[in-house]
């Protein structure tokens, strides 16, 4: 039968003055080969229960209890009881207590550095209403027309107008032939440089190369206004003028089959229509200088 009265202590809930159990009673059971289980008992088990605090013999009493979280971090209290019962500590071990004791409250009053305040960009909001810019398109700077060097003994200004010439015959799906009858006439009437004429001084207020005198003749193809080809200004210009000389050269019946001389003639009407023919080699020269 193990002895109740170790198991307690002096100043616990069920101290001796509580106890129920020792004093005699006649109505305890006369076996004793059961464990006793008296009121005592229970409040001794409960007394422990209820003062956890308590000291217990052969051991320690220490507690901690966890403090609340302050602006300075988590405080822990630590306590130290008396030396246990029947054990004595030694001067080392109490110097250890007491300088764990003193660097507990001296971390606790260490003052604190502040942490630096995070600065976050603000992410702008956007709207479902709102709508995005479109971005801009990159302007695209326009491919320079090719330049074509000059050949056959030309100029630059001779050239350019020669070009205007074979394009704009193209533009109107005359073949390779027609172009050459036609440069070779502009050859022949203005060398290539559109002229004004000094007749009709209005044909000076267009741009110009040259000034001429052989009546109201103007242009690159020296076409007459009075004679129903256009106007001054429309003449004037290399793109018109071309067109002008072209159609007319269309309307002859069997023009792919006629001699240069032959086919610009018909169109021109000149005093001097044999003189054509000699610019037939140095328009097919230029003519392919510029398709090419």
């Amino acid at each position: 039968m193990r002895n109740d009265g170790n198991l307690d202590h002096p100043r616990g809930l069920g101290g001796p003055a509580d106890r129920s159990d020792d004093i005699p009673s006649a109505e305890q059971p006369a076996s004793t080969s059961q464990p006793r289980l008296s009121t005592g008992w229970w409040r001794t088990r409960l007394g422990g229960l209820a003062n956890p605090f308590a000291a217990r013999p052969g051991r320690t009493r220490m507690a901690v209890a966890t403090g609340a979280v302050c602006c300075l971090g988590l405080v822990g209290a630590t306590f130290i009881g008396a030396d246990p019962a029947g054990e004595s500590l030694s001067p080392n071990q109490r110097a250890e207590i007491a300088q764990r004791a003193e660097a507990d409250p001296a971390s606790r009053g260490q003052a604190r550095q502040p942490a630096a305040p995070v600065t976050e960009t603000p992410t702008p909001e956007i709207s479902p209403s709102t709508t995005m810019p479109a971005p801009k398109p990159t302007a695209k700077s326009k491919p320079k027309p090719k330049r074509i060097v000059p050949v056959a003994g030309l100029d630059q200004a001779q050239m350019d107008n020669a070009k205007t010439i074979v394009r704009t015959g193209r533009e109107m799906g005359v073949p390779r032939h027609g172009l050459v009858i036609a440069v070779a006439t502009a050859m022949q009437e203005s060398t290539l440089y559109n002229y004004a004429s000094g007749v009709l001084p209005e044909s000076q207020d267009y741009p110009h190369q040259a000034i001429g005198w052989d009546h109201d003749s103007v242009g690159l193809f020296q076409q007459r206004p009075s004679t129903g080809w256009g106007s001054v200004r429309d003449l004037m210009k290399p793109e018109f003028a071309t067109r002008q000389f072209l159609t007319a050269l269309q309307a002859i019946p069997g023009w792919q089959d006629l001699p240069l001389t032959v086919a610009a003639q018909a169109v021109q009407v000149s005093a001097f229509g044999w003189l054509y023919a000699q610019h037939e080699w140095r328009a097919t020269e230029v003519v392919n200088a510029v398709l090419s």
